[in-house]
């Protein structure tokens, strides 16, 4: 197919983030983004009663925080241009379009969570802002804000920058949060009482060990996912006992998320194991676990239509690489994909059908030290222009059986597709998860990449001098590094997205709640391991590049700011390198909106295809 009828119809596929179904089970919403010109809000009844119900329509990207306790509204956010300072406002079910500003607008610090107390006064939500001072700070302090007068209190002061979002139990007596001020690899929950009172810490298992923590609904019971040295176990805590009962302790199991729904007091458990999804329910008293029947779907339960049936018909999310992410009405006794009630009925919005997109394969190899590494190849219908290796951002994160446009496409042009799970990736195990850190960012992971390149070559995938890299955040590093790292007829194309080129500068200029994963990965801040942070640099070695370049940057990016592009633009010209540059004014962290993406596709299939003839004719 021709690429702009092709692209049309898959930027206009619906994608779905940040589903939440409301307190009393009736309700579902979300954000979609490529409906429109950014992401909006809806939501739809878990009856399925009636056709989704737009709630925004904005300049900006909107996006689902909260429900209200009542479940008539929602708290939702919204920056300017991907610059993630965020506004918070109220939405009212019976309203669509009414945006209530809760918070002022693009504040001069980053606001994460936001929800609202019973009493419809209180808003609590985490800041890195010193109200009193009105001046941003670098650890992000826990709010209550009163809606009424605007007095903002902070009760609960953290000592260190961390991403965290606090939780209100739905008595609205306590919240929840997280700490890092012992060590940038842990992860410590704290209490606090709605006026800061009895802040303390409640869970700790190591200094650089994480925890996560949730409430259940009856505000007393809290969920708990550790960490041990080899795998994570799932627990209960209880807030007026202080009494942890463990129920899940199995070093064979990989649990990556657990919660339980805000109408339920099933725990509900999902595992990823060889970056396949699987889901179980497990009973909070008696530890009993029931598994999920398997689909060939990736299916989240995400709450129950009725609780007195626990395991009858749930509210759930599914999808693989022929199903873009919906939300369904399905039985968890009997998952079947012909009949699922599509909640969004998203497929009434799209051209796109199942047999137009491109299978994930999944396709494995062994790094140079003898490590099984896994990832998903999409093959092009016809015989391929060329390979591309799709390197996902984090590295905290997989890659996944999902719905990719930008692959979609890429695939749709007659390239073939390898989007590697290195190590460090999730979906795998801790000790996969952690073994990035033994040689910190640029180490072995990318030597996984590689060897996956390799692989391709040998298997008859791809061919030498046909091979080129991609990705955003981590995945825009990987390209970076491989293009300054690895020979011409290994990776003869390299388009990072933003990437991270100096480590140095990266830490110092990015958002300050990342700096500790910065820390946690390389093992320490610059001035603490500075060797590594420069030998893991691409700007220091850009004068080895031998293959084609194609710099892409969003200009509000508080994560990978644009000053990484600027510091590596000067070193290129410097050492006389070629490169080309597409930045998006009115993008941040990776490119959202559809008008912005009709550009970086059909530009990252041009440059690829550019690339691969003239290395053909060398």
């Amino acid at each position: 197919m021709e690429p702009k009828p092709i692209l049309d119809a898959l930027i206009s596929l619906p994608k779905l983030f940040v589903a939440k179904v409301s307190h009393d089970g009736r309700k579902v919403a979300w954000t979609w983004a490529q409906v429109g010109p950014t992401a909006d809000v809806f939501y739809a009844p878990t009856d399925g009663s009636s056709v989704p119900i737009r709630l925004t329509n904005t300049e900006q990207d909107t996006w689902v925080v909260s429900w209200t306790p009542d479940s008539q509204g929602l708290i939702v956010a919204q920056d300017k241009d991907g610059n993630e300072r965020n506004q918070v406002f109220r939405l009212h079910l019976d309203k669509p379009g009414d945006m209530e500003p809760l918070t002022e607008a693009d504040p001069k610090f980053f606001l994460r969570g936001g929800l609202l107390h019973p009493n419809e006064r209180w808003f609590f939500y985490a800041a890195n802002y010193d109200a009193s001072r009105d001046e941003e700070i670098e650890p992000s302090w826990v709010y209550r804000q009163d809606l009424k007068t605007g007095e903002r209190v902070p009760i609960a002061r953290p000592e260190k920058p961390a991403y965290l979002f606090p939780l209100l139990n739905q008595q609205g007596t306590h919240l929840l949060y997280n700490r890092k001020d012992i060590h940038p690899s842990g992860r410590q929950i704290w209490l606090v009482e709605n006026n800061g009172e009895n802040d303390r810490e409640v869970l700790n298992f190591g200094d650089a060990n994480k925890v996560f923590a949730s409430w259940f609904p009856d505000g007393e019971n809290v969920l708990v996912l550790a960490e041990q040295e080899t795998h994570r176990r799932i627990g209960v805590w209880n807030r007026i006992s202080d009494n942890l009962r463990w129920l899940v302790d199995n070093p064979s199991r990989n649990f990556e998320l657990v919660f339980v729904p805000k109408n339920s007091s099933q725990i509900v458990a999902i595992e990823v194991q060889d970056a396949r999804l699987s889901a179980s329910l497990i009973d909070s008293t008696s530890g009993d676990e029931w598994m999920v029947p398997k689909t060939p779907h990736n299916l989240i339960p995400l709450a129950p239509v009725d609780q007195a049936a626990p395991f009858g018909e749930w509210i759930a999310k599914i999808y693989n690489s022929k199903q873009p992410v919906d939300l369904v009405r399905t039985s968890l006794s009997d998952p079947k994909s012909e009949k699922f009630i599509s909640l969004t009925r998203m497929w009434e919005r799209t051209t796109i059908q199942p047999p137009d997109l491109t299978e994930a394969e999944d396709f494995r190899w062994l790094s140079t030290d003898k490590l099984e590494i896994q990832g998903w190849l999409y093959r092009c219908s016809t015989p391929p222009k060329g390979t591309i290796v799709n390197v996902h951002g984090g590295p905290t994160y997989h890659s996944e059986d999902i719905v990719d446009v930008q692959i979609q496409f890429l695939a749709s042009q007659g390239f073939n597709v390898l989007t590697p799970n290195y190590r460090g990736s999730t979906g795998f195990g801790m000790s996969f998860q952690e073994s990035i850190k033994q040689d910190g960012w640029g180490g072995r992971e990318q030597e996984d990449i590689a060897a996956g390149i390799q692989a391709l070559i040998d298997r008859g995938v791809a061919k030498p001098g046909k091979i080129g890299i991609t990705g955003t955040s981590y995945g825009g590093y990987s390209a970076w590094f491989a293009i300054t790292r690895y020979p011409a007829d290994l990776v003869s194309a390299a388009a990072p997205i933003c990437g991270m080129t100096d480590l140095v500068i990266d830490y110092e200029t990015t958002r300050p709640d990342l700096r500790p994963y910065s820390e946690e990965m390389m093992g320490g801040s610059p001035e603490q391991v500075p060797q590594r942070y420069y030998e893991r640099s691409p700007i220091h070695f850009v004068n080895r590049i031998k293959a084609k370049l194609l710099i892409v940057q969003g200009m509000q990016d508080p994560n990978v700011t644009p000053e990484n592009v600027s510091q590596v633009r000067s070193e290129l010209e410097k050492s006389g390198i070629e490169y080309d540059l597409l930045t998006f004014e009115d993008e941040g962290h990776g490119i959202f909106r559809p008008k912005n993406l009709r550009v970086l596709y059909l530009r990252l299939a041009e440059f690829f295809e550019e690339a691969f003839k003239n290395w053909s004719i060398r």
